[in-house]
C-alpha cells in the first residue's frame, strides 16, 4: 500500500538517514502486532523503527473461535497508531499481513475492517505462505542454514526444511503457543505433537540437523538460557542451545517465580506466561524431529517477505558484507576504502578459510568507523560496533574475531578485552590481530585514500614481509608507516622489507 506523501515528507524520505526510500511491514500475528520501518540496501535494510503490541488476538480462539473484545480494541489502537506513524515517517510503501488468528477467527473480517479504516490493506497469509516467509527469513539472516525452521506464533507453528538456499518440505500446524497450554497441563502435548508430525511426514526429518528457532516466545527462552549460562554477548541471532539446555529450561521454569523472570535483561514481560508452553513444545519437537540442537534466528516472517521479493542476484549477496559496507560508507571518510583495503591485505592471508575470509573483509569495510571518536576511545568504538552491531550471517566466534580486528587496527594493540576471550579461541583472536595490524598499516600508509593502496602491494616473500611502493610514493614510507610495518612483520614471524 502506498501512503499519501506531502512534498515535505517526500524530501524527508529521501534525505532522512540515507538515500534509499523507507518501507514498512505491519505484521498482525496471533500474539503480537508489530510495525517495522526499514531503510538501507535492499539485501539487508536497517531497521529504523520497531514497535510491538501484545494484543493476544489468538488468546480466545481455542475456547470460542473468536478474537475477544479486549484484543480487538488493542488491535484497533495499535493499527491506527502504526498507520499514523508510517505517514509521519514518510514511508513510501507499507505491507500489512495477517496470520493464523485472523485467518482462523470467525470474526477475523472485523479486524480487517478496522485495519482498512486506518488506511491499511491487509493480506491474509495462508499457512503455506506463512511457512515460506519464515523459511526465507532464516535464509536471509543465515544464508548457509541447513536444517528445519520452526516458526512459533500465537496461533500456529510452521516447519520448513531449508538447504542450499532453498525451501523444501513445509507445513503449518495448529500448535501456536496460545493454543497448547491446556494440552501441556493435561500431559498430552508430546503425544499430540507426535500425531500431527507423523500425519505430515516430519518424524525424524531433522535427524542430525539444527532446528532454527523463529518467534518471540522461543527468543525469550534463549534470553533465559543466556542468563543461566552467563553468555558474554547479549545478541540473540545465531545463539545455539543443545537439547540438554531445553530440558534444563523446562525444569527451571516449573519452579521459578515471575518476579525473578521479570528481572532478566531483555526478557519481555509479556512473553513470560508463554515460556513453559514454548519450552514444552520445543522439547517435543526436538524429540520427534531428532534434531541435533537449536539455533535462534532474529529474522523471520517480516524479513522473509522482504527477501522473497528481491531478484536472485541480490539475494545471493553476503548480508554481512553488505551491512558492513553500508556502515563503512556512512561512518568512514572515503567510501571506496574498505574494498581496497580488503584487497590490499588479502595476499597475506591465503590460508584463511572461506568463513574467516568474509569476517576479514567485513572488518576492512568497518576499518574507518572509529575516526570520528575521541582518539583515546577509537579502539573501544570499533569494538562496540563489532560486538553489538546489528550484523547477521555471523555467530559469536565471528563477532569475537571481528571485534579483535577492529580493536587492534584502531590502536588497541595486541590485547583482547572482555568479552572477546569468551567468544573466540586464542588462535582465532591471534589471527584477527594480524588482520588488524595489516589494516592499520594500510590505513597509515594511504591516509585512508585510494591512490597509495592502488599503487602499492603487500606480500610474504620467504622470511620477509615485503611492502612494494611506486618510486614516486617513496616519501610515504615515513616513521609511522615503518613502525606499523615492523609490528605486523613481528606478529607474523617475518622481517620487514621495502621494495
Amino acid at each position: 500500500m502506498a501512503l499519501p506523501l506531502t512534498p515535505r515528507r517526500i524530501m524527508s524520505a529521501i534525505t532522512g538517514s540515507g538515500e534509499e526510500p523507507r518501507t514498512a511491514i505491519i505484521d498482525i500475528g496471533s500474539n503480537s502486532i508489530r510495525l517495522v520501518v526499514y531503510q538501507g540496501p535492499p539485501r539487508l535494510p536497517a531497521t529504523l523503527f520497531n514497535e510491538k503490541v501484545l494484543a493476544g488476538l489468538g488468546r480466545s480462539l481455542a475456547a470460542s473461535g473468536k478474537i475477544d473484545e479486549q484484543a480487538m480494541a488493542m488491535a484497533a489502537t495499535a493499527l491506527h497508531r502504526f498507520a499514523a506513524l508510517a505517514r509521519e515517517m514518510a514511508v513510501v510503501s507499507i505491507r500489512t499481513v495477517a496470520t493464523a488468528a485472523v485467518r482462523d477467527a470467525s470474526n477475523g473480517a472485523a479486524l480487517i475492517a478496522i485495519a482498512e479504516a486506518a488506511g491499511l490493506t491487509v493480506e491474509i497469509l495462508p499457512g503455506e505462505e506463512e511457512a515460506r516467509a519464515a523459511g526465507m527469513g532464516v535464509l536471509s539472516g543465515i544464508p548457509d542454514a541447513d536444517g528445519i525452521v520452526g516458526d512459533l506464533g500465537g496461533g500456529s507453528l510452521e516447519l520448513v526444511r531449508v538447504k542450499n538456499g532453498e525451501l523444501l518440505q513445509r507445513t503449518s500446524f495448529p500448535l501456536g503457543v496460545l493454543r497448547i497450554g491446556a494440552l501441556r497441563e493435561r500431559g498430552k502435548l508430546a503425544g499430540h505433537v507426535q500425531k500431527l508430525l507423523a500425519q505430515h511426514g516430519w518424524i525424524g526429518a531433522g535427524k542430525g540437523l539444527p532446528l532454527y528457532l523463529v518467534g518471540g516466545s522461543w527468543r525469550a527462552l534463549a534470553r533465559l538460557d543466556m542468563e543461566a549460562t552467563r553468555y558474554p554477548l547479549p545478541v540473540i541471532h545465531q545463539y545455539a542451545m543443545p537439547p540438554a539446555s531445553i530440558a534444563r529450561l523446562r525444569r527451571t521454569l516449573a519452579h521459578v517465580g515471575k518476579a525473578r523472570l521479570k528481572a532478566i535483561p531483555g526478557l519481555s514481560a509479556g512473553r513470560i506466561p508463554t515460556l513453559l508452553d514454548a519450552a514444552g513444545l520445543l522439547s517435543a519437537l526436538l524429540d520427534q524431529l531428532r534434531s541435533s540442537g537449536t539455533m535462534v534466528s532474529a529474522y523471520g516472517l517480516r524479513e522473509g517477505l522482504l527477501y522473497a521479493a528481491l531478484p536472485e542476484d541480490v539475494r545471493a549477496q553476503d548480508p554481512l558484507i553488505v551491512a558492513a559496507r553500508d556502515e563503512g560508507r556512512r561512518s568512514g571518510r572515503f567510501p571506496e576504502h574498505g574494498d581496497l583495503l580488503a584487497e590490499w591485505i588479502a595476499p597475506l592471508f591465503g590460508d584463511d578459510s572461506a568463513a574467516d575470509a568474509r569476517i576479514r573483509i567485513a572488518a576492512c569495510q568497518l576499518a574507518d568507523v572509529g575516526w570520528r571518536a575521541n582518539p583515546e576511545f577509537r579502539a573501544e568504538r570499533g569494538l562496540e560496533i563489532a560486538i553489538h552491531g546489528n550484523w547477521v550471517g555471523i555467530d559469536g566466534r565471528g563477532r569475537g574475531m571481528l571485534g579483535q580486528a577492529l580493536w587492534t587496527s584502531l590502536g588497541g594493540d595486541l590485547t583482547s578485552p572482555v568479552p572477546l576471550p569468551g567468544l573466540a579461541g586464542e588462535a582465532d583472536l591471534r589471527r584477527a590481530m594480524r588482520w588488524g595490524l595489516a589494516m592499520r598499516l594500510g590505513q597509515r600508509l594511504s591516509g585512508g585514500i585510494a591512490g597509495p593502496l592502488e599503487r602499492s602491494s603487500l606480500m610474504i616473500d620467504g622470511t620477509r614481509l615485503r611492502l612494494r611502493l611506486a618510486d614516486d610514493d617513496a616519501a610515504l614510507y615515513g616513521e609511522a608507516v615503518q613502525k606499523r610495518h615492523r609490528a605486523l612483520a613481528a606478529l607474523m614471524g617475518r622481517e620487514p622489507s621495502l621494495a
